[in-house]
């Protein structure tokens, strides 16, 4: 009975160890698992190669429209010193007017 039994687990043992993948089946599963980790990897790098590409152009653009209002606030500057020497004289030249008192109606209150 002994003989019988060490029989039947040896015959177990190799059962179990025959029913495994083969090294081709262990092959082929890492070659999948290293070409899945390399398609992410190769999709990430797209993602941050298109984000760098947009902060570029944002960065661009940012920094034409801050020299845009720059030289807007430049233009204003000098037509305001422009106009300034030009006004002074029809300032001079001009009525002072009167302020007219304005009459607060019943309900309007004075704010």
């Amino acid at each position: 009975m002994k003989k019988v039994l060490t029989l039947v687990a040896v015959a177990g043992m190799f059962t179990f160890v025959a029913c495994g993948p083969s090294a081709a089946e262990k092959e082929a599963k890492a070659k999948a698992t290293a070409d899945s980790i390399a398609a992410v990897e190769s999709a990430a790098a797209e993602a941050a190669k298109a984000q760098a590409i947009a902060d570029s152009t944002a960065a661009a653009t940012a920094a034409a429209e801050a020299k845009a209002a720059e030289e807007a606030a430049v233009a204003a500057e000098e037509e305001a010193k422009a106009s300034k020497g030009k006004s002074g004289a029809k300032k001079a030249a001009a009525k002072p007017t009167e302020a007219k008192p304005t009459e607060v109606k019943a309900g309007q209150g004075k704010g």
